[in-house]
């Protein structure tokens, strides 16, 4: 090992980095190989930029870049003369486009898909889910009596088809149909009533350029109304999609972390978030042909395992067992075991081509919009699905022989889960109606409910804020639901399994044993926070309420993706109270921090949180809760 590597182990012991069972050791094993992970180039980082974390640098034109210096001994404006509340509020809506932008293009991907089985050109796809494509249609306005499921999908493509694009000012269409209506007299009021979801994120490219937009409540404003298009209109878009065309998760066991790797199996990993591709790699892997070509190359066979959000989209509707979350996806490679890592788009590092390339896995990418430099681009598309899949699994059985044996190291642990909690299967669970739930809530058995969400990031302890927050609510009988890492973090810790149920309260326990699910439930990927928006919907709706009356909130541990800043957002914006664990780059101005923190509440009826310490946060989450219990009058 290299001195350098002596180094940063001294500096960031292996077993402080995660409280995950098999992300110590092949840490330790990357080191002896002198190969850097994701930790290592953040400790290289260090310090990060001072101006940077606090969001006052702009770079937005040439006449920069610029900085404000907080304290007031250096710069208060930059060159054009913004002001650190316009350069924080810029950078801020800058993120939420991005973020919104990720979300809403992988549901125009999708749309794209359903548009070519409308046209007969895509015949490795179908619809799936017949009923959720009517019912779609029909909040849609779109006729469904005495049609084919075909003549019902043209008409509901061309209606999402104008969510991207429509001119008039006429608030989006699955707005209209979905959101709540209490929700919507607010969002008409404040003026953030989203109108396109591609308008919106162009607005917010123009408002931040040079010389527009300089005022910091304007600015916010906009966010909020760009965050809606993404969370009301382009994640619930994608969700919905994808329902109607792999079918509406049902509750299912499957296993979670990287001992869900084989050692004698040709093993490949899809990740990546949409699911258009991964679907069919599994379909491919998974078939008789495949596993019969895999034994001529000496394998017993394919084993194929998930990895972040995409991962989640194949277990939450076939089982397919998950190896990690985001900060796990190159440590899977370190296993040495790994003969093709599959990946479409979104939280794929670029350095997967390095590590790929300290060892025989083939890191194959598939989207025209996401290259690396490295990699094997085998283009996918959903014209040619079945044909293309066939041809990257074969590059990983053909790879399987290129395996050293001797650097196969495969950490033994994984967990038993259960996934596929959409809206629909709750209800199902609860015997079709949110009656027992409301019930439940109103005399106090369940306290409340949270949404935990979000990312895994270097900067903190890998799962554990995910883990410690989820257990101290369950604890205090509060429903958790979430998505994405969270939803993989909470499974390889043993709370998304039913027994599970011991670590809650009494009433949450009581609940959990009689309907044999566990306290923490995994709705899907992180665009799926869209179902957690609908079951909010359904609840206020049921009890006549608007969504901030609910003994209700979201967090945020781990968070560090500008999709998190945009799904946070519309939920601030729903009216949930919203915690977030990592603190986003607002503190250089005390005005867009109080605006967030403090003033959007009057306005939106949500608010932004911030706290890093989990335990601190989840106190702070239950009071919250506690206390919207005692305004409803509800026992607490």
């Amino acid at each position: 090992m290299s001195k350098r590597y002596e180094y940063l182990r001294l500096k960031l012991p292996a077993k402080q980095v995660s409280i995950t069972p098999g992300v110590s050791e092949l840490i330790e094993k990357a080191e002896e190989e002198g190969i850097k992970l994701v930790w290592h180039r953040w400790l290289e980082q260090q310090p990060q930029c001072g101006f940077g974390l606090l969001g006052v640098c702009c770079r937005n034109c040439n006449m920069g870049p610029c900085r404000i210096d907080p304290f007031g001994y250096g710069p208060t404006r930059g060159t054009c003369g913004a002001t650190a509340d316009t350069i924080v509020a810029r950078n801020i809506l800058r993120m939420i486009a991005a973020g919104a932008a990720a979300h809403s293009d992988h549901a125009r991907d999708i749309n794209r898909v359903l548009r070519l089985v409308v046209e007969g050109k895509a015949p490795a796809y179908k619809i799936t889910d017949s009923e959720k494509l009517r019912t779609v249609a029909q909040a849609l306005g779109i006729p469904v009596k005495e049609r084919s499921d075909l003549e019902i999908a043209k008409d509901l493509v061309e209606v999402l088809e104008r969510e991207f694009g429509k001119q008039d000012e006429e608030p989006l269409s699955l707005v209209k149909a979905l959101a709540p209506k209490k929700r919507m007299k607010v969002w008409e009021k404040a003026g953030v009533m989203p109108r396109n979801i591609d308008r919106e994120i162009c607005e917010c490219m123009h408002r931040t350029h040079v010389g527009v937009d300089a005022d910091p409540v304007s600015l916010l404003l906009h966010g909020v109304r760009t965050a809606l298009a993404d969370g009301w209109s382009g994640s619930m878009m994608a969700t919905l999609l994808s329902d109607i065309l792999f079918g509406t998760p049902k509750p299912l066991k499957a296993v979670a972390n990287l001992g869900v790797l084989k050692e004698n199996m040709v093993n490949i990993i899809v990740h990546g978030h949409n699911p258009v591709l991964s679907m069919k790699i599994v379909e491919a892997a998974l078939s008789d042909e495949m596993q019969e070509y895999a034994k001529k190359f000496g394998a017993e066979g394919v084993n194929v395992a998930g990895m972040c959000c995409t991962g989640n989209e194949v277990l939450m509707r076939l089982g397919v067992p998950i190896a990690g979350n985001m900060l796990m996806q190159e440590l899977a490679i370190t296993t040495g075991a790994v003969e093709a890592m599959i990946v479409d788009y979104q939280c794929v590092m670029p350095a997967l081509a390095d590590v790929a390339g300290c060892y025989h896995t083939k890191l194959i990418t598939t989207e025209p919009k996401m290259h690396i430099p490295g990699a094997l681009h085998i283009e996918f598309e959903p014209e040619k699905a079945d044909e293309i899949a066939k041809k990257i699994v074969k590059v990983a059985i053909e790879n399987y022989p290129n395996r050293s044996k001797e650097r196969v190291h495969i950490p033994k642990y994984k967990m038993e889960l259960m996934a596929g909690f959409s809206v629909e299967a709750i209800l199902e669970a609860l015997g079709g109606t949110l009656d027992p739930l409301i019930n439940a809530l109103k005399d106090g058995t369940i306290k409340g409910i949270a949404g935990v969400v979000g990312c895994v990031n270097p900067k903190v302890k890998h799962n554990f804020s995910h883990v410690t927050i989820s257990k101290k609510l369950i604890e205090n009988d509060i429903l958790v639901v979430g998505t994405g890492c969270w939803a993989i973090a909470a499974g390889m810790h043993g709370l998304l399994s039913p027994e599970a149920a011991k670590y809650a309260g009494p009433g949450l326990r009581k609940i959990c044993e009689a309907l044999k699910i566990p306290p923490c439930l995994h709705m899907g990927s992180c665009v799926d926070c869209s179902r957690i928006l609908l079951a909010l919907k359904a609840i206020s709706e049921a009890l006549n309420v608007d969504i901030p009356d609910l003994p209700v909130a979201g967090s945020a541990p781990e968070w560090m993706s500008e999709k998190a800043v945009s799904i946070g957002t519309y939920f601030v914006a729903s009216g949930v109270f919203t915690h977030l664990g990592t603190i986003p780059p607002v503190l250089g101005s005390l005005k867009v921090t109080k605006l967030l923190t403090e003033d959007v509440e009057d306005v939106l009826g949500g608010k932004f949180y911030v706290e890093p310490d989990p335990e601190k946060a989840a106190e702070t989450i239950i009071s919250v809760i506690m206390e919207k219990r005692k305004k409803l009058h509800w026992p607490t």
